[in-house]
């Protein structure tokens, strides 16, 4: 079992899932605002599944989608990490880089900021040739992050195998970074 990564920026912790996480979690997916690109269920059971698959994940691989606290308040504001996507993915094999925060705390540069902390981790401890991204076709607030913290694109326009047919979200765009664009952006 792998030691589970923590992630500390100037402003923000990427911590393991705490039982304190699945209210607020369950409310910023329950958050038209939030969830406007997404085709998820919006329910407690399937936002506390997620965590728990999340937080496994973690405690297996030292690495997931880490809750994401404001540190000097304590506030939990969403998520933010890796995953390998689901078999029927396209792309496979990859790692993506994802996110999610509460409509209040957008605006604020925490998604880029702890976006940047986890391709770190991700180009540094994990050792991973590259990352990509992905979000529905006409999602501008996640591309925009995605092009923030260097990521080229969009590299390719396709129909998500997770999202329904005939649902508009199917389409999504693909953004990627490889360890070398990060190392030239980081430099």
């Amino acid at each position: 079992m792998a030691q589970p990564l923590e992630l500390v920026t100037s402003r923000l912790l990427l911590r393991q899932w705490r039982e304190s996480d699945r209210d607020p979690f369950a409310a910023l997916c329950a958050d038209q605002r939030v969830m406007e690109f997404l085709s998820s269920a919006r329910d407690q059971a399937t936002s506390n599944a997620a965590i728990d698959r999340w937080s496994n994940r973690i405690q297996e691989v030292g690495w997931g989608f880490w809750a994401l606290e404001h540190k000097a308040t304590g506030t939990f504001l969403g998520f933010t990490g890796l995953q390998i996507p689901a078999e029927s993915h396209p792309y496979l094999p990859c790692v993506e880089i994802g996110w999610r925060l509460a409509a209040e705390y957008w605006g604020h540069g925490y998604a880029s900021e702890s976006a940047k902390a986890v391709l770190r981790v991700a180009f540094e401890n994990l050792g991973f040739p590259g990352v990509i991204a992905t979000t529905a076709a006409g999602n501008q607030r996640s591309s925009a992050v995605m092009r923030r913290i260097g990521m080229l694109g969009p590299e390719a326009t396709f129909q998500h195998p997770g999202v329904p047919e005939g649902n508009p979200l199917r389409t999504h765009i693909l953004y990627r970074i490889t360890r070398e664009v990060w190392a030239q952006n980081a430099a």
